[in-house]
């Protein structure tokens, strides 16, 4: 009988058993394999499905095609074949073995005649055990343990760890992604050898590492991968900035360990992507601007230089424009608030908020996570002002338009009222309007042309006449 957890194999409303008839038909063996298959076991939810079959991709493509919504053939020269079922994603591949070329991060890839070998080829156990499809009772197809794994939470490689990194170096970067999502620890041997062949990761594409880490970092567990990521010395190729946080302690002058207390930064943050991103890079430019005087370790601009440092990194990691901005904005406003100890006026307010714009929340977030020392007093104090912050923010928006910070006329008004053409002193004139409004709040068109006025006419520009009214 089949167990419980596999009764979806039967349910022809999926795509399992909606394939394992077609293959049937078509005499082609069909495993579903991978994670589908670890997370049927572990009794997570199934949302993509992977598929092994002894069908090469152009038979494949025959086979689905009419079955499948769309067919994606960008990886058949890789054995893949996607397809799209309704709300379904699958991926199906021949039986395949795969070796990265020296120094190249193209694999040449030969197809295998059987599961097993196919299997033995897989990133870790725990996603090389197969399901055979089209039979009633299926029997996993576990050559190399990974059901004990499972319940073990080890994270191992089914071949020799050297062999499978050699394979795809990317499998490193792996080991700690599912350590982050699934809370398995890495096998002992599968650490050294990461710490051995962690210079492999260098041929493999700035993009796949970028995805590794995102999946990493929006994970459940996310510390301890990161703190043995850069024990491994793995991260040193592609985030040295995070390693160098691993600063030598002065004995005479004694500092919180930064690489710990990024770490803690990361866990307390709710997985978001560019949330997370800013609470690992926040303190990056410490290591840079770390100075011994006689009121201790001091650490004077690290937000600017850390800003820097965080887009740098995030652009040769292949982030997306956005994501680089708004995570290197983050980083530069992270201290902010602890600048304003004597309490938050009006227009510290109101400039607060216009620089922080959209990522208003993320910032406030961020600056609480950032929050990490083990002096109770000293929390409360701290969590208290960003109440009092946020009590601040509340209190001035429900008088004035606080999160659409702009002067109350434009540069177009200015350019018709003072009779000039586009040029740097519209935009001089518009940085004075707006920081008006910044110190003193609302105020109205008239007095905002009586300003332009005024300084066109110091800067030996012709009186353009009386401001124009409001009926005007």
């Amino acid at each position: 009988m089949i167990p419980k957890r596999l009764e979806f194999l039967r349910s022809h409303d999926l795509p399992p058993a909606q394939l394992a008839e077609l293959f049937h038909a078509s005499d082609e063996k069909l495993f579903l394999v991978g994670g589908s298959v670890r997370d049927a076991f572990l009794d997570r939810t199934l949302e993509d499905f992977d598929f092994a079959t002894s069908a090469h991709p152009d038979r494949i493509v025959s086979i689905v095609d009419d079955w499948a919504d769309a067919v994606f053939t960008v990886g058949a020269g890789f054995g893949t074949i996607g397809a799209r079922k309704g709300d379904h994603l699958v991926e199906i591949t021949t039986f395949r073995a795969e070796v990265y070329r020296d120094h190249s991060r193209k694999p040449s890839v030969t197809f295998s005649d059987d599961i097993e070998t196919d299997l033995g080829r897989r990133d870790f156990t725990i996603n090389a055990i197969a399901l055979p499809l089209g039979v009633d009772d299926p029997e996993p197809v576990d050559p190399y343990g990974g059901l004990s794994d499972l319940a073990a939470g080890i994270l191992r490689t089914p071949l020799d760890p050297v062999l499978s990194f050699a394979d795809d170096p990317l499998r490193m970067l792996r080991l700690f992604r599912f350590q982050s999502s699934l809370g398995f620890r890495p096998d002992e041997e599968v650490l050294l050898v990461v710490g051995r062949m962690r210079d492999r990761i260098e041929i493999v594409s700035a993009e796949r590492i970028r995805d590794e880490l995102s999946k990493l970092l929006v994970a459940e567990s996310p510390a301890e991968a990161l703190r043995l990521m850069v024990e491994s010395g793995l991260a040193d190729h592609f985030l040295p900035e995070l390693s160098r946080l691993a600063m030598e302690q002065d004995p005479h002058h004694r500092h919180k360990d930064v690489l710990e207390h990024t770490f803690a930064v990361v866990a307390k943050a709710r997985p978001d992507l560019v949330l997370r991103l800013a609470a690992l890079l926040h303190d990056v430019g410490k290591p840079d601007t770390r100075e011994f005087g006689p009121q201790g370790v001091s650490f004077h601009h690290h937000e600017v230089v850390g800003a820097r440092l965080a887009r740098n990194r995030l652009k040769a990691l292949r982030f997306p424009k956005e994501i680089v901005e708004q995570v290197s904005r983050l980083v530069f406003l992270h201290l902010r608030p602890h600048t304003l100890k004597l309490g938050w006026t009006d227009s510290a307010v109101r400039r607060y908020v216009r620089d922080a714009g959209d990522l208003l929340d993320k910032l406030n977030e961020l600056v609480r996570c950032d929050v990490t020392t083990a002096n109770a007093r000293r929390e409360r104090e701290i969590q208290a002002s960003i109440d009092e912050l946020e009590r601040r923010i509340a209190e001035l928006s429900a008088k004035e338009e606080l999160e659409a910070l702009r002067a109350p006329i434009d540069g177009h008004q200015v350019m018709e009222y003072l009779g000039i053409d586009p040029s740097p002193k519209v935009g001089e004139i518009m940085t004075i309007l707006l920081e008006k409004r910044i110190e003193e709040g609302p105020y109205t068109p008239e007095t905002a042309f009586a300003i332009a006025r005024e300084w066109w006419i110091d800067q030996g520009g012709s009186d353009p006449g009386p401001p124009p009214t409001e009926e005007e």
